[in-house]
């Protein structure tokens, strides 16, 4: 890495001069916010791009700016992802393996925050169903289209502070369920499985990171109303006080994205894998309050991974 980015990096600053001509790069949730932003500036320089969403009408009305700014041979290809639904997922992993082309990178950016409490089409509560067990069996069902030198990106969020994973009651059948709770332990699972699919493929040259792409107003917050997000702002803005950092501030679509593209193809692969990463760098462990800046001791915990991956195996009735 010769430049060095930060929180105020875009998505262009970071891959100026990179041509990524000739690789192939998934990338979920391309009908909103910073899958399609993700999916553009990797277009523009050069990449292939497939883009995953649920409602492809609406991902080929959002995604036409990625199709405008493709160039140096990059494209778009659109495919159907329900991530909400093991048998959509299925499907779409099934469809790409038969398909057999191979993956540079897996940016798995697709999510749901702060939803009311509901249940996916299998039964788990909606969060942890949608952000996590989605993507585990979406990602794992296609590991072996990674070829060495491949990397996974998991979209997590400062959101895991909130709350570490409860293997004991992953659908809120006994415990109370609180959005923002159900929140934190979706983001803490993201984490985790990085670290665990990085551990698993590593030997292989095959790569796996989490990244917290900053606040940023997307799609993501739908379920919020805005006395909701005051409050949460507000939050922040205490525990940044009192821990003496900056105050927050919201990032742009095209910063937000920046971590993604930048740990995909940017920073060398050593430097990432099994690790957590947030404007632009990787960042520290710290164990207090607030949940701005740095990364929670038991989202990196191996011992914890492995946990949660014999957990959503079970759930999902599926070994990998």
């Amino acid at each position: 890495m010769t430049k060095t980015f930060g929180a105020t990096s875009t998505t262009d600053e970071v891959l100026e001069g990179v041509d990524l001509s000739g690789k192939r790069i998934l990338v979920t949730g391309v009908s909103a916010g910073l899958g399609v932003e993700t999916a553009r500036v990797l277009a523009a320089h050069g990449a292939q791009v497939v883009g995953a969403a649920r409602d492809l009408a609406k991902a080929k009305t959002a995604t036409q700016v990625v199709r405008d700014q493709a160039a140096n041979g990059g494209g778009l290809e659109l495919i159907e992802l329900d991530l909400a639904s093991l048998a959509s997922v299925r499907a779409a992993a099934d469809a790409l393996v038969a398909d057999g082309r191979p993956f540079d990178v897996v940016i798995a950016n697709a999510g749901v925050m702060a939803t009311p409490f509901g249940k996916t089409a299998d039964g788990f509560e909606t969060q942890f169903g949608t952000n996590h067990l989605g993507h585990f069996v979406f990602v794992n069902r296609i590991a072996s289209l990674m070829k060495p030198g491949s990397r996974l990106v998991n979209l997590a969020s400062a959101g895991h502070r909130f709350s570490d994973v409860n293997l004991d009651d992953p659908n809120f059948e006994t415990t109370p369920y609180t959005p923002f709770g159900a929140y934190g332990r979706s983001k803490t699972a993201n984490v985790l499985f990085a670290v665990e699919f990085d551990r698993r493929h590593k030997d292989r040259g095959v790569r796996a990171t989490a990244v917290h792409p900053g606040g940023i107003q997307t799609e993501l917050g739908r379920h919020m109303t805005p006395e909701d997000m005051d409050a949460l702002v507000k939050s922040i803005a205490e525990a940044n006080e009192k821990a003496g950092v900056p105050p927050f501030e919201f990032k742009t679509i095209p910063q937000g994205a920046a971590t993604s593209v930048w740990a995909g193809v940017v920073a060398p692969a050593d430097a990432v894998g099994g690790l957590y990463c947030e404007d632009c760098h990787v960042a520290e462990v710290v164990d207090g309050e607030g949940i701005r800046g740095g990364v929670r001791p038991y989202a990196l915990d191996p011992a914890n991974a492995k946990a949660l991956w014999a957990k959503s195996e079970e759930m999902v009735g599926e070994r990998f």
